[in-house]
């Protein structure tokens, strides 16, 4: 038997395994070191075919030459990274200075590397053949699961990529629409001062991303953190983002008089922000939480009475109003975790969460980090790493969207998902 066969015997052995790795220390060298004997020691034997790679303050300077160690201590197949304002490992959250890790074993799992300089130029609404020219490009066909993004926020066009990656099962024979995961990176607040890395080539700008295919089941958690108050109201006139009326109303007055009838709680809550959720789905009798694409209200013109949202709204689409604050984030996320805790344990999970939560948001420290931990592993902390990013990335309904102040995960699960 010959190396490679020694080596495919090996992984098929060892079969689908997850592992994090943490390291907190100032010195990159030795914090990738670190992260990358965590992951070997808890992978075992075998190959590592995915790594996700995060790095935050100081060591996001660093981020090509600590790429550089952890492509050369783990040997990944295939490695993303990106650069964040804070990191993610097992139960803890690393607001300064950190680098984290997922690598997993995946075998028979097909991993496709792409660029944003990969994808086809298309417009707001993408013909057949821009379409299949962007399935090409990401290596979309009847077994892709899931397609992993990370892009910078000053460089990357998501407003017009993620409606065409929604869209790519159209013409690639899928039977339903790829999801697409990940985040923007937070680390500069200024264009060129982000590090991404695919494999071994760092880029400035744009995004780097990988589709997953074949025997392996991915499952989401995007969690939004808000609640819905007040009853349902469909749009009557609008225009790009700006609503005009609601049930045939003017919308400022729509919206006062629904705030008048909720509870003082609540509307000390709209004082903090005021949200609007657009149905993702327009074919359900009653809507709840977990129904809604939740877009900040911007701004109101009184002497027109519309509204202006943070996203395009269209005649018919349902609204209504939701509030976010840090219990009800955190009993948003719980709820939607306690579903994932009655599944199969997962082999890894990803979790993209805003910079703007944390001990932004929350009293308590590594939050999010603790819930979805342990949410997953009842005999410890789970296989999970991330980042806190400046715009989560991941589905509602059939769609993907870039949202904000979410708490987003990734479960990674063997085995294909049920057909349907």
């Amino acid at each position: 038997m010959g190396a490679s066969d020694q080596s495919d015997a090996t992984d098929a052995a060892a079969g689908f395994a997850g592992a994090a790795g943490l390291s907190g220390h100032l010195d990159p060298r030795v914090a990738a070191q670190q992260v990358c004997e965590q992951a070997r020691d808890a992978l075992g034997p075998g190959s590592v075919d995915l790594a996700f790679l995060f790095a935050s303050g100081t060591h996001a300077r660093m981020m090509e030459q600590i790429g550089e160690h952890v492509r050369s201590g783990l040997e990944p197949r295939t490695m993303l990274g990106v650069t964040a304002e804070g990191v993610i490992a097992g139960e803890t959250e690393l607001e300064e200075t950190g680098l984290s890790i997922l690598a997993m074993r995946l075998p028979g799992v097909a991993l496709h590397e792409f660029t944003s300089d990969d994808l086809p130029a298309f417009g707001d609404e993408p013909n057949e053949e821009q379409l299949a020219a962007l399935a090409e490009a990401i290596g979309a066909d009847p077994w892709t699961r899931a397609a992993f993004l990370f892009g910078d926020p000053f460089s990357t066009p998501l407003l017009k990529m993620l409606p065409a990656m929604s869209r790519v099962h159209e013409v690639a024979d899928m039977d339903r629409a790829l999801p697409v995961f990940g985040g923007m990176a937070s680390a500069g607040e200024k264009p060129g001062r982000n590090t991404l890395l695919l494999g071994g080539v760092s880029r400035r700008s744009g995004a780097v991303g990988v589709t997953i295919g074949g025997p392996i089941t991915i499952d989401w958690v995007v969690s939004q953190g808000c609640r819905p108050i007040g009853e349902p109201m469909v749009i009557t006139g609008a225009r790009r983002n700006i609503v005009f009326t609601l049930g045939g109303r003017p919308a400022v007055e729509a919206i006062r008089e629904a705030i008048e009838a909720v509870e003082d709680e609540e509307r000390t809550l709209l004082r903090n922000g005021m949200f609007l959720g657009r149905a993702v789905s327009e074919y359900k009798d009653r809507f709840g939480r977990g129904d809604f694409l939740i877009r900040a209200v911007m701004g109101a013109d009184e002497r027109q009475g519309a509204i202006a949202v943070g996203d395009i709204m269209r005649v018919g689409q349902t609204v209504q109003l939701h509030v976010r604050d840090a219990g009800t984030a955190s009993e948003d996320l719980e709820l939607m975790m306690s579903a994932q805790s009655l599944q199969a344990p997962p082999i890894g999970a990803l979790v993209c969460t805003c910079n703007g939560r944390g001990t932004r948001l929350f009293e308590e420290a590594n939050h999010d980090a603790l819930r979805v931990a342990r949410a997953l592993g009842a005999g410890g902390p789970a296989a999970l790493a991330g980042f806190f990013a400046a715009g989560e990335i991941g589905p509602i309904g059939d769609e993907s969207f870039l949202h904000g102040h979410t708490a987003s995960v990734a479960l990674f699960r063997e085995g294909a998902p049920p057909a349907g």
